[in-house]
C-alpha cells in the first residue's frame, strides 16, 4: 500500500525511460517546469558503488502557484520544489509524488491549504493521464 505523503500510480505498460518522458510532458501541460533532476541509481553507483534499479526525482515547479504559496508564507520554500519519483521496483514501473495535501500539513498558515489542493490536483492529473 503506498504511504499517504505520495500519490502513487503503477505503469505496466510503460518502460522507466518513457514514463519519465511522459511524466515530463504531463508537468508540463499542466503549467510545471523541471528544475532539478536526480539520476539517484547513477549516483549511488558512483559514490557508493551500490547497484539499484532505475531511480529518477524531478524536482518539478508550477510558478504561479509557488509564487502564491511563497506570498502566503516565505519560509514555506523549504517544502518546494514538489519532488516527482520514476524508478522501477521489481521490474515493474512506479512514478510518485508527494502529496501535497499532507505535505503542507506542516504548515500551520491556513491560506496553503487551497494552494496545496490545486498542485494535488494537477499532480493527481498527471498520473491518471499515465
Amino acid at each position: 500500500m503506498p504511504p499517504a505523503y505520495a500519490l502513487t500510480r503503477e505503469v505496466p505498460h510503460l518502460t522507466q525511460d518513457r514514463a519519465l518522458e511522459r511524466v515530463k510532458e504531463l508537468l508540463a501541460e499542466e503549467g510545471f517546469g523541471v528544475l532539478t533532476t536526480i539520476d539517484v541509481a547513477a549516483t549511488l553507483k558512483a559514490k557508493l558503488g551500490v547497484e539499484k534499479e532505475p531511480y529518477v526525482i524531478l524536482g518539478a515547479c508550477n510558478p504561479p502557484l509557488a509564487h502564491r504559496a511563497l506570498e502566503a508564507d516565505p519560509a514555506i520554500g523549504v517544502l518546494l520544489p514538489c519532488n516527482v519519483d520514476v524508478y522501477q521496483q521489481g521490474g515493474r514501473t512506479i512514478v510518485q509524488a508527494i502529496n501535497p495535501r499532507k505535505q503542507f500539513e506542516l504548515v500551520s498558515n491556513p491560506g496553503v491549504a487551497p494552494i496545496a489542493e490545486e498542485v494535488a490536483q494537477k499532480l493527481e492529473r498527471v498520473l491518471a493521464k499515465l
